[in-house]
């Protein structure tokens, strides 16, 4: 039997276990004290369910099985009072029809790969050019447009929520089968832990990370909101918005988040970068070893005193602010979504990594497992 019929067979007998517990296809009754609810139906026809992850503080995450997206992040502020700190829509159809990626997740390669080409092994891979001249985070159809198969467990750590999806070789124009899954768990310190582990069979590149997009005072616009990002060094980008290749320090720019500093305090400046970007929207690189789950950057809202933390596995965190936002989206309970309504945060490998051996490796191979961790954890500053 060929190695790609064995992946295939090995993942339909996951299928069918995870179908055990909770039910690979088809309905099935909510187990565990964890809300489902139908949220509509694709174009395609594909039934659509959001589930609800509550833990002991009464925080509570809101997310579909339509890209894994978190519709809704309640937490407290410094009165206690519950706020949903993420953009979206109320509805599917919104999501479907034009979502920037809100709340999803990103795959197969998150960020831009230059003129939607790669080469791997001798062989060049075309895709499409879906941020022109660019391909942007996974194509036309990625991760964040596909229907997962979802099950939910009462782990020791909180409640969880399991999403899988098999990404057939040649989607999108990636090669190989790669089985993708994604376990969402709601833990009792306030934190939403993303665990990502994904096996191929065939070599591929693959960097997946999540685009929410934060404002932690649950209105308005974030250039009070404080940030920090542990990084001592940016990768600078031309004016498609493909780095560069150049890691450059951050020492005397307004990328220079080392201490708490504003998002509205430089982002303003006359700086080529950011006016390439239309604000932040670039890679910092982490002051951390490769692969070892640290702290990335955080973020504090004064007049909330909501703060955030972003932790992972990931060398790069994307630090974007909302910069194509214009107004033109109406998103949950009528907010008119403008520019720098809100910021994300993305843990990820950096940008156009396929054609920059000088980066962090994004290959992955048969037998090897890839696995990667985001935590955004959040607590108050009084």
């Amino acid at each position: 039997m060929s190695t790609n019929k064995t992946l295939i067979r090995r993942m339909l007998a996951l299928c069918a276990g995870a179908a055990l517990l909770a039910g690979c296809a088809g309905p099935v009754t909510p187990q565990n004290g964890i809300p489902k609810e139908p949220f509509g139906v694709t174009p395609d026809g594909q039934g659509v369910d959001l589930y609800t992850l509550r833990n002991n503080n009464g925080v509570e995450a809101r997310i579909m099985t339509y890209g894994g997206i978190v519709v809704s992040l309640k937490v407290p502020d410094k009165n206690r009072h519950m706020d949903d700190v993420v953009l979206g829509y109320d509805n599917l159809d919104s999501y479907v029809k034009n979502s920037p990626y809100f709340g999803a997740m990103i795959g197969r390669y998150g960020n831009r790969i230059a003129r939607g080409h790669f080469k791997l092994d001798g062989t060049t891979y075309t895709l499409a050019t879906n941020n022109y001249p660019n391909a942007l985070h996974g194509g036309l159809k990625g991760f964040d447009k596909r229907v997962w198969t979802a099950s939910t467990l009462e782990s020791a750590d909180g409640q969880q929520l399991i999403l899988s999806y098999l990404s057939k070789d040649g989607e999108e124009g990636y090669p190989g089968n790669l089985q993708v899954t994604a376990t969402y768990t709601l833990m009792g310190d306030n934190a939403l832990r993303l665990e990502y582990r994904a096996e191929t069979d065939k070599d591929t590149v693959l960097n997946l990370t999540q685009h929410s997009y934060f404002n932690l005072a649950g209105k308005g616009d974030i250039l009070n909101h404080q940030v920090e990002i542990l990084a001592d060094r940016f990768t600078p980008v031309d004016a498609t918005l493909i780095p560069t290749g150049e890691l450059r320090p951050v020492e005397k720019t307004p990328f220079d988040f080392r201490k708490p500093t504003a998002i509205g305090a430089r982002i303003g400046q006359e700086d080529e970068q950011l006016k390439f970007g239309g604000g932040y929207d670039h890679n910092w690189v982490i002051n951390k070893e490769l692969g070892k789950l640290e702290l990335l950057a955080r973020v504090n809202e004064p007049e909330s005193g909501r703060v955030l933390e972003v932790l992972s596995t990931e060398p790069g965190l994307q630090f974007y602010t909302g910069n194509f936002l214009d107004g033109t989206i109406t998103g949950k309970d009528g907010w008119v979504y403008k520019r720098r309504a809100a910021f994300c945060m993305e843990p990820q490998h950096f940008p156009d990594s396929p054609n920059k051996p000088d980066f962090p490796s994004v290959e992955l191979k048969p037998g090897q497992v890839y696995h990667n961790t985001i935590i955004f954890r959040f607590a108050i500053q009084r």
